[in-house]
Order: structure tokens, then C-alpha cells, then sequence
């Protein structure tokens, strides 16, 4: 580029073209006027580029630039951050395409574009996210080098396969930076915690309809990869937080009181599995009923909620041992008996006086809990998704009003009643069961799967699961959410069809995405180590890594440079080039050096005039060299008379 000459429209509009493309996927991420601001700066300064029109003076820039500073700090209460620093940085790049008229201008606004890709991954590290910032960083090397043109517009092919070539020789380098260069531990870029985005998922407290609106959700919980294929994967409970408090309305978990020791009777061999689970800002980590072993990081509380010891806000990966049949509760003490049977004075008026009949009629809890289950095998309760809306006492009125409820109305009021005749129950929420892929054989438990169960503590059995959304709807724990609830209530698209190549087509993608989560998004510490020890080096240090990737990288770059100067050979070991060229070096010899505008033509002619006693031959390497170089095919017999013509006047 001339500093000179005003930016060509056409690498004008490949600039603009390039900040666009970066700026589109912040448009949903931001306030509506930080939009509006970089949209209007971009058309703005493709209006003056077309019209030739004088840039903004620089006191309107700084007056634009505080205002815009002034928004980011109103739209955000701060100016440091995640989201405030991209918004900071979005609109400072807008403002630099208004002052852009030198190649120093030029060459920080298409740098600005590549740093500005990077954000992305801010807030979203999917391979949707990767294709995109690929496809950005090709349109911004694509500008790169449409702006070393400077005759004139280069054709489109081009530029577009001289910038894909150029990407193509990274790949090597990026493949080493990423196997060998060192992990830490942490949120991507080292982000303050504060400001990673909330996650949907289970809460600590369950009132009516919160589990409901969780189960509309179609995104991924956790993945499982079992070490032995299970019969039946769907009825299996994946158990999260545990409910004690209830205030009339609200379930709520309670402060959680840790334990060194499991105390529990197996009945069955263990299973053992591996889950990856997705980030949801809590310390849950999901293990089938009953975990029998805990990963590292984590610690369990004294009902059997697995707890990492820092929230979970990246994706996390462990290993996983459990239970499907087991004894527990022989060490529960008076206290958490009592706990367990703790109900606000005036809640649930109606289904206290039932639970408090049954009492009466006979004093084996056993036989209350199947009253209470054969009550909604009778009854026509509902097991659906649309509830209607419970704005009086939230048990009374669904129990004997409305009778249409999710897994939480089932759960909450079994454990009311329950309470009311004096057994202790308690309520945990998780996971119930999920869907096998086929292509990679993983469970994949999305949020669709949230489920909300019971546990009641009976004197010679300890604390015992029962699931009263079972007595209603078997058809939830046998085949999913899914089948059990009316075709008429509102499920996402994938998990009502029946068309069978849209669910292969998911699976694939799942299968896709768990490799790219697993191999990619995955590639901790651990898993580098775990590569290390697969090639038989199982010891290898940071130190290590950092020395084979100083020898990697200048190993990769020898071999770039080595093509590149094989490339120039085959350039120049043209022989009809050879040739003109010893001619122009004798020339040059003789006082009479090419010069840089000057075509074989218009030299030869020149120095034909300044030796006059060789014009002939002059003339001859002249005529034979355009027509050698130019005129089609090689002719073996011009080329022979242009080196004796060279040999000549040497």
C-alpha cells in the first residue's frame, strides 16, 4: 500500500467486509446500541471511501470514543471484564475505520479483526463456533492479501486459494502448539468466575413447576461412557441435591454435612463409568444411586450427594463407581429423623388429615407408603407437562383439585404426606435415565431428563427409594419422559418425532460433538499426560514439553523454508530464463544494467543503440526471448540460437 494514495474502494470494502463478518456474532450479546454505533461506523466509512469524501476530524473521534466509553460503563456498571471488554473493544475497532487512511491504519484494524475472532470463544467453545472463526480468519487473510495488490482489484480465486494455502501451512504448527504446548488449570483465558454466563440446570430449591419447564430443554446434561454396556441404562436414578426444608411452597436444600466414611450394604456388584458433565455453575457432580465411590476433587455428604469442591463452571470429567441395589441408613441419627419430618404449621391442611386417618387405621409405615401409592394408581391422576397454574396451597390443590402434575407435584406431595404420618421422607432431585447413542456408545442425559423422587427412612430398612411418579406413570422410568406424557403437551422437536433419520442425524452430530468435547475442549493436563504415557512417556514435565516444542516448531519451519527455497530454484533453473538472465549480468558487466521498468524490448533496443557492434545479436536474444517466453510451447531449436546468441556477445 502507498500512504500516498487514498485506500482503494475495492480493499476498502475487503476491510469493511472483514470487521463485519467478525463483529456479527457479538450482535446478540450486547446492548441494541453498541449494534446501532459499529453498524453505523461501518456504512459511514464506506460511504466516504466511495464518495471520496474527507475523513471525521479527530476532536469528533475522541468526542464519539468517550461517549461510546460512557455507554459501555452505563450498559455495564464497570469497564472491566468479559462482556464490558469486548463491547469496549467492538466499539474502538468501529471507531479506527473512521480515522483509516495509512497502511499503519490499515494493518491494526485487520489485526484488531483477528484478536476480535478470539472472543468468541469467550462464550462459546463449540465446533459451530470453530467452523465460524476458521471462516472469519480465511476472510481476514483473504484481505491481507487482496491489500498487497496494488495494481489493481486481484481476481477472487486468487486470493482466496493464496489465503487458504496460507492457513493450510499452519495447521502443522497449530497441531504441535496444541498436543505439546502445556495445560493449566482454570476458566478459558484465565476469565474472572464471576463473569462466566449462567448455565440451565437443576437448582437448589423445587417448587411447582420448576422441574416442568427444565424437562422443555433439549440441551446436554452429561455424557456417560460405561465400562460394561447396561441391560437397562433408562431406569437409572442419577442422583443430585437433596431436599429437607419445606415451607408451604418451596423445597430447599439444606447447609451439607460432609462424611470421611460410606456407610452402606451392597446387594449387587458395582458399576463402574465415565461422565462428562457440562458446566452448571454448582458442586453437584451427578453419580448413579447409590455412588460408591467418590472422584477426586469432590466429597460426599451424609445423604449421599457427590459435591466437587469448587462450582463446576467448565466442563469436568471423572471417573464413576455405584450401586443399583443397596441398604442404607443404620448410622442415621434422631436428629435427621426429626429433620425429615419437620412441615409448616398451616400447610397442606387437607392432605395432613388424610395421612393422619391413615395413622390411625394401622401403625406399619410399609402399609401407609402403599396407601399412599395406591392412591395414585386409583385416582385419575395425570402425569403431564402442562400443569394447570396451583395458586392456593400447592399440595391440597393438586391432591384433591386438579390432579395433573410433573414429577415434582408427585414427589412433593408424596413427601407431605408422608411427613404428616409421621414418616420421614425426604426429596431428591437429579436425573432419570437419558438415551444410548449408537454411533459412539455413550448415555447422553439431557436436561429433559431432570427428575424429582423421594426417599423415606422405614425402621428395618433404612432409607428406601420410592418414585410416586411410578405409581402414575410406569411408562416415565421404563421409556423416558417422552412416551409417558400426553402427545398434546409441548416436548422439544427431536424427542416427539418419529422420523427416524432425524434422530440418526443427531446422533451423529452428538457423537461429533462428545469427540470434539472429549479430544479437544477436553485436552487437560490429564488428558496430556494420558497422551504421553499412550507413546511411552509417561513422565514427561512441562520442561520437557517445552523443549520438544522449541525442536518441533523450528523442525516444521526448516521445512517450510526448504520448500520455499526449492520453490525459488525451480523458478529460476528455467533455462530460457537462465539464459536471458547471464545475458543481462554480462550487460550489467559491460555498464549497461537492466533496468527494473524496463521489458526485454524496450532493453534490448537500448543497449542495442549503445553497442552497435553486437546490434544484430542483441536484436536476435531479444526477438528469440520474447518468442521463447511468450510465444507458446518451447522450441528446442530457438532455444539452442538464444544461448549461442548469449554465447556470443559474453
Amino acid at each position: 500500500m502507498n500512504d500516498n494514495k487514498p485506500l482503494a474502494l475495492h480493499n476498502l470494502a475487503a476491510i469493511l467486509v472483514s470487521v463485519a463478518v467478525v463483529l456479527a456474532p457479538h450482535v446478540g450479546r450486547v446492548p441494541g446500541w453498541i449494534v446501532a454505533f459499529c453498524s453505523t461506523a461501518l456504512l459511514l466509512r464506506f460511504y466516504l471511501g466511495w464518495q471520496q469524501r474527507k475523513l471525521p476530524a479527530a476532536w469528533l473521534l475522541i468526542l464519539a470514543a468517550a461517549i461510546a466509553v460512557a455507554g459501555v460503563l452505563l450498559s455495564y456498571r464497570t469497564l472491566f471484564g468479559r462482556d464490558s471488554g469486548v463491547a469496549l473493544l467492538l466499539v474502538m475497532v468501529s471507531l479506527k475505520l473512521l480515522e483509516m487512511q495509512r497502511s499503519r491504519d490499515v494493518f491494526i484494524v485487520v489485526l484488531l479483526s483477528y484478536f476480535l475472532t478470539i472472543t468468541n470463544f469467550f462464550y462459546s467453545q463449540t465446533i459451530v463456533t470453530a467452523i465460524y472463526s476458521i471462516a472469519a480468519i480465511w476472510v481476514i487473510t483473504a484481505t491481507m492479501v487482496s491489500l498487497q495488490h496494488a495494481a489493481g482489484p486481484p481476481r477472487f480465486g486468487t486470493v482466496v486459494r493464496g489465503s487458504g494455502t496460507l492457513l493450510m501451512q499452519s495447521v502443522p504448527l497449530m497441531l504441535v502448539l496444541f498436543i505439546l504446548f502445556p495445560r493449566v488449570q482454570g476458566p478459558l483465558w484465565g476469565l474472572p468466575q464471576t463473569q462466566i454466563s449462567a448455565r440451565s440446570g437443576l437448582s437448589d430449591t423445587m417448587s411447582p413447576g420448576s422441574i416442568t419447564d427444565l424437562s422443555l430443554s433439549d440441551e446436554i446434561a452429561f455424557r456417560v461412557q460405561f465400562d460394561t454396556p447396561p441391560e437397562n441404562p433408562a431406569g437409572f436414578y442419577w442422583r443430585g441435591p437433596v431436599m429437607w426444608a419445606y415451607d408451604g411452597r418451596t423445597w430447599r436444600t439444606e447447609q451439607p454435612v460432609t462424611m470421611s466414611r460410606m456407610a452402606y450394604e451392597s446387594l449387587a456388584p458395582p458399576i463402574r463409568y465415565t461422565v462428562t458433565l457440562e458446566p452448571h455453575e454448582e458442586r453437584w457432580l451427578f453419580m448413579i444411586d447409590l455412588p460408591a465411590q467418590i472422584p477426586p476433587g469432590s466429597v460426599i455428604t451424609r445423604d449421599y450427594q457427590v459435591l466437587s469442591v469448587r462450582p463446576v463452571r467448565e466442563r469436568r470429567r471423572y471417573d464413576g463407581e455405584s450401586m443399583t441395589a443397596y441398604r442404607i441408613g443404620s448410622d442415621t441419627v434422631p436428629a435427621e429423623l426429626q429433620r425429615a419430618l419437620q412441615l409448616p404449621p398451616n400447610a397442606a391442611v387437607r392432605a395432613r388429615a388424610l395421612a393422619e386417618s391413615w395413622r390411625q387405621e394401622t401403625a406399619d409405615d410399609r402399609a401407609i407408603v402403599e396407601r399412599a401409592l395406591q392412591m395414585f394408581r386409583d385416582q385419575p391422576f395425570i402425569y403431564t407437562l402442562a400443569p394447570p397454574e396451583l395458586t392456593g396451597d400447592p399440595v391440597d390443590e393438586f391432591l384433591f383439585e386438579t390432579r395433573s402434575g410433573f414429577c415434582e407435584h408427585y414427589a412433593s406431595s408424596f413427601a407431605v404426606l408422608m411427613r404428616a404420618a409421621g414418616i420421614p421422607t425426604r426429596i431428591v432431585t437429579g436425573y432419570l435415565g437419558g438415551e444410548m447413542n449408537p454411533v459412539d456408545n455413550y448415555l447422553v442425559v439431557r436436561q429433559a431428563e431432570a427428575h424429582a423422587w423421594t426417599e423415606v427412612w422405614l425402621a428395618d430398612e433404612g432409607w428406601v427409594r420410592l418414585d410416586p411418579t411410578a405409581a402414575v406413570s410406569p411408562f416415565r422410568i421404563s421409556l423416558g419422559v417422552s412416551r409417558a406424557v400426553p402427545t398434546t403437551d409441548p416436548l422439544p422437536l427431536l424427542r416427539r418425532t418419529g422420523a427416524n433419520w432425524l434422530r440418526t442425524t443427531r446422533h451423529a452430530w452428538d457423537a461429533v460433538t462428545n469427540s470434539w468435547n472429549q479430544w479437544v475442549l477436553g485436552y487437560s493436563q490429564d488428558r496430556q499426560s494420558q497422551f504421553f504415557a499412550s507413546i511411552g512417556l509417561p513422565n514427561v514435565t512441562w520442561r520437557d514439553m517445552v523443549i520438544v516444542l522449541f525442536f518441533a516448531t523450528g523442525a516444521i519451519l526448516l521445512v517450510f523454508a526448504f520448500g520455499m527455497l526449492r520453490k525459488l530454484a525451480r523458478r529460476t533453473s528455467d533455462p530460457v530464463q537462465r539464459a536471458w538472465q547471464r545475458f543481462c549480468d554480462v550487460m550489467a558487466a559491460r555498464g549497461a544494467p537492466r533496468r527494473i521498468w524496463e521489458g526485454p524490448r524496450d532493453f534490448t533496443t537500448r543497449i542495442a543503440a549503445q553497442f552497435p557492434e553486437t546490434r544484430e545479436r542483441i536484436e536476435d536474444i531479444g526477438t528469440l526471448y520474447i518468442r521463447l517466453r511468450y510465444g507458446g510451447p518451447q522450441d528446442p531449436q530457438a532455444l539452442a540460437q538464444l544461448r549461442e546468441a548469449v554465447d556470443a556477445v559474453s
